[in-house]
């Protein structure tokens, strides 16, 4: 058997795209084009006392969370199945901590300290990555984003926001 001749990747500290997301920074460690769109990877850094994205879920790809620096809080909403709800759960991972989020879970998260945070996200299979790219080509500093061109840019990659309680 041939051994094969695919390249590593490589990605060197504070190397990458970078995109602003309101007040939040990511930056792309894998888009996907080096896994033939099977993974895609951002480092995000969340300032003190952020929310994140609203409650939402993914009915296509699962996500994952490494927690490198601060406490990220995991908010999930109340679910269940026949209308038996169970009841809402907040996480605060810390450095170090590892939460998989997969398809059909719903999440959100914040950072409700008075300390940045960061956390290393994947996506599998890789397509998510473009809906921060739409992201941040829909917002910047000038023109806040929406509530509203928040849920269109979330359906584009098959994410539904959970309904208000």
């Amino acid at each position: 058997m041939e051994i094969p001749d695919r390249p590593v990747s490589f990605v060197p500290a504070k190397a990458g795209d970078v995109l602003t997301l309101g007040t939040m920074t990511l930056r792309v460690m894998e888009d996907g084009s080096n896994t033939d769109m099977r993974l895609s990877s951002v480092e995000l850094i969340v300032p003190p006392n952020t929310r994140g994205p609203p409650p939402h879920w993914h009915e296509m790809h699962d996500e994952t969370f490494l927690i490198t620096k601060g406490t990220i809080r995991f908010h999930i909403p109340p679910a269940g199945p026949d209308g038996k709800r169970k009841p809402a759960e907040i996480i605060d991972a810390q450095a170090g901590d590892y939460v998989v989020v997969p398809t059909r879970s719903p999440h959100t998260f914040s950072n409700p300290t008075d300390a940045e945070a960061r956390f290393f996200n994947t996506f599998t299979p890789a397509f998510y990555i473009n809906y921060f790219k739409l992201l941040a080509e829909l917002s910047d500093e000038a023109r806040p984003l929406t509530k509203e061109a928040n849920q269109r840019a979330m359906a584009y990659y098959a994410t539904l926001p959970v309904p208000e309680m």
